[in-house]
């Protein structure tokens, strides 16, 4: 009978304890199967270093990301912890818990750079988010299809990038740009209005948007002309990231815009000598404004677990593990020393650095602050930039309709500071 009331009492004992084990709920919304698994081995050395403590991580896809994490959280489904991207920022900023005291208290809260502490404050002036490295725009270029096309040297300016898209897609089957026209491509439309309007300022001292200024309409012009005149596969019009990385491999097209995050996947699958990556090609004004992105992990305020959920992204975001996340999913690190990393001094990193250290290229970040930012870029301009690019709209009415919005959600963010 003891024995019995002893086995039963450890079986309660053992069904208090897991009744008792937290589960927190990390959402990742920028997913491929790479990453993903990236995650799951960081998540697994959090588990392993915090026993009782349990990690749910659900992955959304990325082109369905911002209406799936909306629904969860108007039905009440909100996570602990979540990928938050820098669009997204200030439409959660007020349900993201503030974690500048936190990171004031944390062991390697002094190294995190500048950068990072003032993107995460990005918002609201408090740290939202810890970014977990930065994504820099620069061009990658298919050697091979270059040479093949007859053209002699990677184009320097906008005008020899036209011109060289147009020699490649002149070769059978080939083409010039991998066009994202899909989900994610805001990037590629704000820097061609930008670097032939000669300016990166989203808005005028009065508050109207650039977008539709001359310059900006022959940025936005240059781009539907790289598709309507067959420089670009047809189909890009669809493109989103993994569709454009693999057009890049595969040789089906010699350029690509992109971050350091497409390093992976075409390092893998194309000889080093074959490709290269220069800095973004300069407009009339003898500059380039790549896009400067970023994201991090946010905690909600509603969560139960605030101090469990704080631990993860610490770990998450420490030096060995941001390290380790940088490398296998393509970001510039956030902690200071981490560029003396032999990994990124070698040549694969030689564009994004010549962006970061000449005057020429002016990195743009894009105006996040905007509550509707993250739904501009998810649907209003995807929509509208699919029905330019097939000849539905010129690029003045593209211009005109997004200025638009844009003015008006500049004016309803200057009035609350």
């Amino acid at each position: 009978m003891k024995r019995l009331l002893a086995s039963a009492g450890l079986m309660a004992v053992l069904l208090g304890s897991a009744a008792s084990a937290e589960t927190l709920k990390l959402v990742e919304v920028i997913t491929s199967p790479e990453r993903t698994e990236v995650l799951k081995g960081m998540v697994d050395g959090f588990k392993a270093a915090n026993p009782g403590v349990d990690v749910e991580i659900v992955s959304v896809p990325w082109g369905q990301a911002f209406e799936t994490v909306a629904t969860m959280i108007a039905g009440g489904d909100i996570p602990d912890v979540i990928e938050m991207p820098d669009t997204w920022q200030a439409l959660y900023a007020d349900q993201l818990m503030a974690l500048d005291e936190r990171v004031a208290g944390w062991e390697h809260g002094a190294t995190l750079t500048q950068k990072t502490v003032d993107m995460g404050k990005l918002a609201n002036g408090k740290i939202t988010m810890i970014p977990y490295g930065f994504y820099l725009r620069a061009m990658f270029y298919n050697k091979k299809l270059l040479a093949e096309a007859g053209v002699a040297e990677p184009p320097k300016t906008m005008d020899e990038f036209m011109a060289a898209s147009e020699a490649v897609s002149k070769l059978d089957g080939k083409y010039g740009y991998c066009l994202r026209g899909g989900p994610g491509g805001t990037n590629g439309w704000i820097m061609m209005a930008a670097v032939m309007n000669g300016t990166n300022e989203f808005f005028t001292e009065d508050g109207k948007s650039r977008i539709n200024e001359p310059g900006s309409i022959a940025g936005l012009q240059f781009l539907m002309d790289l598709y309507q005149k067959g420089y670009a596969p047809k189909d890009s019009v669809n493109w989103g990231f993994n569709e454009i990385v693999a057009g890049f491999y595969s040789g089906t097209c010699a350029f690509l815009d992109q971050d350091p995050d497409a390093l992976i996947a075409i390092a893998e699958r194309m000889p080093a000598e074959d490709f290269a990556v220069i800095p973004m090609p300069v407009g009339p004004a003898g500059k380039a404004f790549p896009t400067i992105g970023f994201a991090g992990w946010s905690v909600f305020n509603s969560t139960e677990h605030a101090d469990d959920a704080w631990n993860l992204v610490a770990y998450l975001s420490s030096p060995d593990s941001n390290a380790t996340w940088a490398k296998r999913v393509g970001v510039i690190p956030i902690h200071q020393g981490a560029d003396q990393d032999p990994f990124f001094k070698t040549d694969q990193f030689k564009g994004w650095f010549e962006e970061l250290n000449s005057p020429n290229y002016i990195p743009t970040i894009m105006p996040t602050y905007l509550e509707q930012w993250g739904y501009f870029t998810s649907t209003i301009l995807k929509d509208s930039a699919q029905e330019a690019l097939l000849g539905q709209k010129t690029a003045q009415e593209l211009g005109d309709e997004w200025a638009a919005f844009l003015t008006e959600e500049y004016g309803k963010w200057k009035a609350k500071q």
